[in-house]
């Protein structure tokens, strides 16, 4: 590993936005097929020697802590439980200190959750877009409802906490379930979080119709259990408290109210390229000048150049919007 030095600084763009939160995708590959994520078939998965190691991964985000202050960390994919040994990457980026969570389908959750808590994984954000067994397999090709909902309960079981339950809202899709999801979380004391739908499907049918609004959202939940709002911080999620004490729930308005100004989040994909915005257009390679010999200073001098590059904001709706070239799963949610 290369010589990390104490000149450690924040990791700031042009607007002052200090950066704190890395998301890292362990794989592109993934066992569902979610129409918003990727297209049912042609998906072509990098070769395995593209992916980055477990050993480069720990550089880079050894880097982004030591040097520049990273405090949280979220593993994602693909779906990241279809690496192998997983377990592993949890227990070498865990001694790093920052806060470790992991977004997950949860298919497999059951039978690696307790491995994964004893590993020091902190949190978990489990991704389920439709409770009915039917709509789910239309949704993700897969028929693996039941081993979700195990999943669910193998993470509460393993002690994680908060487990939240992020749902993509979809006119005419799913945004029927809207109170059944509320339910769900109420009656299994997790946090639903609502995420409005965004051009990222694999198809490029996006429209901004089938966008169901945090407004509209709020306003079905309250009528029927009564919420008021949490101050939001630097969270991307907008959360509201029920007022009889079941627990919260949250709404992620990446279109009607995007956190673009406030966003803190970087991106690094499975092949070692380092995104300063989910919609960037372009990234930056680290997997090539370390592969090449690059001591940590190269690095990080890519890594701010990077994130001093980040825009004002995503645009999503406007007419400069251009749409990335990857898909979701390439990118990493």
């Amino acid at each position: 590993m290369g010589h990390v030095t104490n000149n450690r600084r924040d990791l700031v763009d042009s607007f002052g936005r200090v950066h704190r939160d890395l998301r890292i995708s362990v794989t592109d590959r993934c066992n569902f097929r979610c129409t918003y994520c990727m297209p049912e078939e042609g998906m072509e998965w990098m070769p395995r020697t593209e992916v980055l190691t477990f050993e480069e991964i720990e550089r880079v985000a050894t880097l982004m802590v030591e040097r520049f202050g990273i405090d949280s960390i979220r593993l994602t994919g693909g779906e990241p439980l279809v690496r192998a040994h997983l377990p592993v990457l949890v227990k070498k980026l865990e001694i790093l200190g920052a806060d470790l969570s992991m977004t997950t389908n949860a298919s497999t959750l059951a039978d690696t959750a307790h491995d994964l808590a004893e590993a020091g994984l902190g949190r978990v954000n489990i991704s389920l877009d439709s409770l009915r067994r039917d709509r789910f397999v239309e949704l993700t090709k897969r028929d693996e409802l039941p081993r979700v909902l195990a999943g669910i309960d193998a993470a509460i079981s393993a002690g994680f906490d908060p487990v939240k339950v992020n749902v993509v809202m979809m006119r005419g899709v799913n945004d029927d379930e809207v109170l059944d999801f509320a339910r769900f979380g109420r009656e299994r004391g997790v946090i639903v979080r609502f995420i409005e739908f965004m051009p990222l499907d694999a198809q490029e049918q996006w429209s901004r119709n089938q966008v169901v609004s945090q407004a509209e959202i709020v306003e079905r939940i309250g009528a029927v259990y009564p919420i008021e709002p949490v101050d939001r911080g630097h969270q991307p999620s907008e959360r509201f408290r029920y007022l009889d004490g079941a627990g919260e729930v949250g709404i992620i308005p990446s279109v009607t109210r995007p956190f673009c100004e406030s966003c803190d989040r970087v991106r690094l994909t499975a092949d070692g390229r380092l995104r300063n915005c989910l919609f960037a257009i372009d990234d930056t390679d680290l997997r090539g000048p370390m592969r090449s010999g690059a001591n940590d200073d190269v690095l990080a001098t890519l890594i701010e150049e990077c994130v001093g590059q980040k825009w004002a904001g995503h645009a999503i709706g406007q007419v400069q919007f251009i749409r990335p070239r990857k898909s979701m799963s390439q990118i990493g949610g």
